[in-house]
């Protein structure tokens, strides 16, 4: 998914597929960071004064969406027969895709043919912020430029607008967020008299105590392909860490990587966490019904232990993000997540942006979407939808409200996928038995690399 979104390679199995749909990047997702450091995004002198294309009142638009997203846009033409649109399906990014990157290069050197809607991911508004080299200006609009007023920009949880802003401009709207929450069975929790830990601390000698008194039962994996988000990201680990638009800090050797790494091993070594994905071929026949906790995204209810592991109604419960002794502020991470944005190229500029902000804020799109929205008033409305609440053992809405202004903003929104390094080098450590510890050179190593092939400068403190 990031989505909003779940575990990227496992997507390709069926159990996968489910989720991705979920997962809203047709990421996460890839699953990409989704985030930007408040640094990186000062105004640069050298970004030019948005000029928007001749218009054209009442002309057509053209909407490009992913499959989870059509129905949604053709549920506004059909409340809204007098616009006129043209509902183009294309995967939105999904995997990391850079199909949609591809053809907007093309329709800038051709001069005609871009959408005017677009869904995609995080990862795509950061080419789509900055001119193409053949000199076109960037492709999505800047939304806070006399577009979409500053009040509804403000009703986004906070944060979660941060992966659409550059340059000192808002070029998307967020369409649902996965804030990381602790997830608890709790029906298992009751019977063994265990209390649900508020600190990593206590995750990690309750998963110790675990693999002690129930042996085979497990408290989390880390070996998805965006089990890094989960963990990492909530450890506000500097892993992709934006100073400057042009700069990336990693830093895993940071205390905030390491105290996460070691805690991790500890319980691997515990086997109360295992390397094997959640999403992976057999686990959820072999062991779905022995996941006491996890940590991980809000569609893990629905999609992870509802969909992928059969669990019984009213026995899984959420909780807020953990935070570690002696912290009082919460922050958490994000797995998934899609976006809106609005061509600058459009010629109904006002068409464009009314189908982006409905798509995003409205209690009438929203309440019936597969995960949760980022718009706050319209996450309230999908919340008290039935079919998102009543599979659960407590009410989520303070864990899922709580989480989604606490994802840590430190953890940027960059050019290139943050589940590659950690799939092509962690992963396979892990399964060969190597510690979290030993292998973060390796992983930084890798970002290292993969920044600097996307033109950032690389500093590791």
């Amino acid at each position: 998914m990031r989505s909003s979104g779940s575990p990227r390679a496992a997507r390709r199995r069926t159990v996968l597929r489910t989720a991705a749909a979920a997962l809203s990047l047709a990421t996460a997702a890839v699953l990409t960071g989704c985030a930007s450091a408040d640094t990186a995004t000062e105004p640069s002198s050298s970004q030019a004064a948005f000029k928007p294309a001749t218009q054209k009142d009442g002309s057509r638009i053209t909407v490009w969406a992913d499959s989870t997203r059509l129905p949604s846009v053709q549920a506004y033409q059909k409340a809204n027969p007098d616009v006129k649109m043209k509902i183009v399906t294309y995967d939105g990014g999904a995997d990391g895709s850079t199909y949609l990157q591809s053809k907007v290069q093309l329709f800038d050197r051709t001069g005609s043919g871009w959408p005017d809607v677009v869904f995609g991911s995080p990862t795509d508004v950061t080419w789509a912020s900055e001119a193409t080299k053949s000199g076109a200006q960037p492709f999505a609009a800047p939304l806070d430029d006399k577009l979409v007023p500053q009040s509804t920009l403000d009703g986004f949880a906070k944060g979660s607008l941060t992966p659409c802003e550059f340059n000192g401009h808002t070029y998307c709207l967020r369409n649902d967020i996965a804030q990381v929450v602790l997830w608890y069975n709790q029906s298992l929790m009751d019977k063994w008299g265990y209390k649900v830990p508020t600190t990593w601390e206590e995750y990690e000698a309750l998963g110790k105590k675990v693999a002690k008194e129930h042996p085979g039962y497990l408290v989390g994996s880390v070996g998805d392909t965006n089990s890094h988000e989960s963990y990492f990201w909530s450890g506000q680990c500097p892993a992709f860490q934006l100073t400057k638009p042009d700069t990336l800090r990693s830093d895993l050797q940071d205390p905030k990587c390491t105290r996460t790494a070691k805690l991790l091993d500890g319980l691997i070594d515990a086997k109360a966490v295992t390397t094997k994905g959640f999403f992976s071929q057999g686990f959820a026949k072999d062991s779905g019904s022995k996941v006491l906790m996890a940590y991980g995204p809000s569609w893990y209810g629905q999609y992870l232990f509802k969909a992928a592991f059969k669990t019984p109604a009213k026995q899984i419960a959420a909780a807020s993000p953990l935070t570690w002794k002696g912290e009082t502020t919460a922050a958490t991470g994000n797995v998934g997540g899609g976006v809106w944005m609005v061509s600058s190229h459009s010629a109904n500029l006002k068409a464009s942006t009314d189908l982006a902000t409905w798509l995003t804020t409205s209690d009438e799109n929203q309440a019936a979407a597969p995960t949760y929205p980022a718009y706050t008033k319209a996450a309230q409305a999908w919340l008290a939808n039935p079919a998102n609440s009543d599979y659960f053992a407590n009410d989520v809405s303070k864990p899922f409200q709580e989480a989604a202004n606490e994802v840590w903003t430190g953890w940027s929104n960059t050019k290139f996928p943050d589940a590659t390094a950690w799939s092509s080098v962690v992963l396979p450590a892990l399964t060969a038995g190597k510690s979290l510890t030993s292998t973060l050179p390796a992983w930084q190593q890798e970002i290292s690399n993969e920044a600097k092939a996307q033109g950032y400068k690389v500093v590791n403190q």
